[in-house]
């Protein structure tokens, strides 16, 4: 005997009032966001009980205390029931306060306390405050932009994240200060009033004044002297290329160091989207400031922990290698490094991104930067002059918390001048941040040419082994010149990449098609610091 059933496929108007309410919201993992539905139902209890389902942490479980005092303070009613708010999916851990405006407007549309018949068309950020207003979140120029990719028409924000939500395009934007604004943008009644005006867009006058206030405080016409060192900075910024400066304090390092971003050549929308994206999710990005327009410095402190440097904590955060994405990350004092965190540094100086792995889950971040570092050449810092007092020892031992490794990623290793204070003062001022930005720029461009069919490569130093080998091929009197280098210091075969790579710049610098002799002389005069049979470094003078 055949059994036919047939599924009910009408709801009567009280089952439909019973059904939950589903409401958008966004959350991030690594760099990238993705979509939560925030499912809103009530059942009927003697107790008024809020339970949060879906692998929430503290801070989401904390939301109820949140909504209800918000609900009060704005003149809507608590249920008197049982409410159950589930985030989907909910097999994948949650985390951030951001989901407070979605479960306020899901309970609040399930309890008909408003009328909204286009809820499916937004999306919600932003942290209630207990008198309703709405805090500002981290992550949000990643969360709109997959809302953006997954649909979503519109997304409600914070009003102090809406500039680096409007930089997301094919979106509509609403940010709102409270809840009742929110409440009016549903209701058809804020479109003029909330979203982002054209005078509040991105990319205006207040970062090309932040811009130009960088530059007037720091350029290299300040400083005097060490032009061998500062034609080595430029050669450097040009590819970008990792930079070491060894020398006795108070000679220029950190000085010059401070500088480097100054001469750099402007970042790609692109660049721009990526960098600013590690800063909101690190919570690093000002509020009320859109894209990021500078090239981020980070200068950490030699105490600084692993997971800082690296990337990691609870949640796999980033670290300053990532922070530092397209941008320079400065080590001064080098070897006060912990030499176990310095050796963390070899996977992101080569594959130019790291991946934090958890209980939780892994999150990747890119970690494309240029490596400067500072050293003084011993304990005291004034070797080989009379006034050093270290031993060979001492000295060695000093010297070895950098690994080999390591040394071998650093493309250039200059050794800083002594600076007569007297002699500064007779000295001219050295050439200025925007001549020498207009030489790396030149080269940036012909790097750009070159590499425009390679995704990923934008310069010189990133440059893989097949590239190398078809952009840096050298006549025989260059190649000859290098191998008689190569014996006499026992470069490896990633050290001879790098002075290739090195090489290529040279060149571009000065607008040749191929490399020439006196590109593979220069580089080589840009390692002042070759290792001994005896783990002594030797400083050229």
């Amino acid at each position: 005997m055949i059994v036919i059933s047939f599924n009910k496929i009408f709801l009567t108007e009280e089952e439909k009032e019973n059904m939950a309410t589903v409401v958008k919201s966004m959350a991030t993992a690594g760099v990238e966001g993705y979509m939560v539905e925030i499912e809103a139902g009530t059942i009927k209890s003697p107790q008024q009980i809020m339970s949060i389902i879906g692998l929430p942490d503290q801070a989401i479980k904390e939301a109820g205390e949140r909504i209800q005092a918000a609900i009060e303070s704005c003149g809507y009613e608590m249920p008197k029931e049982k409410i159950i708010i589930s985030l989907a999916p909910g097999d994948k851990k949650k985390r951030g306060s951001h989901f407070d405006l979605g479960m306020i407007i899901a309970l609040l549309r399930q309890t008909r306390q408003i009328q909204a018949e286009s809820l499916g068309d937004y999306a919600f950020i932003g942290e209630l405050s207990l008198d309703g207003r709405i805090r500002p979140c981290t992550g949000v120029l990643s969360m709109v932009t997959e809302a953006a990719n997954c649909g979503v028409k519109a997304v409600v924000v914070p009003f102090d994240n809406r500039k680096e939500a409007a930089t997301v395009p094919g979106i509509r934007i609403c940010p709102v200060k409270s809840l009742s604004d929110t409440v009016k943008v549903l209701e058809g009644k804020g479109d003029e009033l909330f979203c982002v005006k054209e005078d509040e867009a991105p990319g205006g006058s207040d970062e090309a004044g932040e811009k130009a206030v960088f530059f007037s405080n720091l350029d290299f016409s300040d400083v005097k002297g060490q032009k061998e060192l500062i034609d080595a900075i430029v050669l450097g910024a040009a590819g970008g290329h990792n930079i070491l400066m060894i020398g006795e304090p108070g000679c220029g390092k950190t000085m010059i160091a401070q500088r480097i971003p100054t001469i750099l050549p402007e970042m790609t929308v692109k660049e721009s989207l990526e960098i600013s994206k590690i800063h909101s999710i690190a919570g690093l990005l000002e509020p009320g400031s859109g894209l990021m327009k500078m090239r981020p410095f980070r200068a950490p402190h030699h105490n600084v922990s692993l997971n800082a440097l690296i990337g990691g904590g609870s949640f796999a955060q980033p670290g300053e290698v990532s922070l530092s994405h397209n941008g320079v990350l400065f080590l001064d004092e080098l070897a006060e490094f912990n030499k176990a965190t310095l050796d963390a540094l070899r996977q992101p100086m080569e594959d130019k991104k790291v991946t934090i792995s958890r209980v939780s889950g892994s999150n990747s971040y890119p970690a494309n930067f240029m490596f400067v570092a500072a050293i003084n050449p011993c304990p005291c810092g004034y070797y080989p002059s009379k006034k050093c007092r270290c031993s060979d020892y001492e000295i060695m031992q000093y010297r070895g918390k950098i690994s080999g490794p390591i040394l071998e990623r650093i493309d250039i290793q200059k050794a800083v001048a002594h600076v007569d204070f007297f002699d500064l003062d007779k000295a001219q001022g050295g050439v200025s941040s925007a001549v020498l930005r207009e030489k790396v720029e030149k080269a940036r461009k012909i790097q750009q040419e070159r590499f425009k069919d390679a995704p990923g490569i934008s310069c010189n130093a990133q440059m893989t082994s097949t590239m190398v080998g078809n952009y840096c091929r050298l006549d025989a009197e260059s190649t000859a010149l290098l191998k008689r280098a190569s014996d006499k210091f026992d470069y490896s075969a990633r050290v001879i990449h790098k002075l290739l790579r090195l090489a290529r710049t040279s060149a571009d610098l000065d607008g040749a098609e191929n490399i020439r002799l006196q590109d593979v002389e220069r580089v080589l005069g840009c390692r002042d610091l070759d290792v001994s049979s005896s783990g002594m470094y030797t400083v050229k003078r």
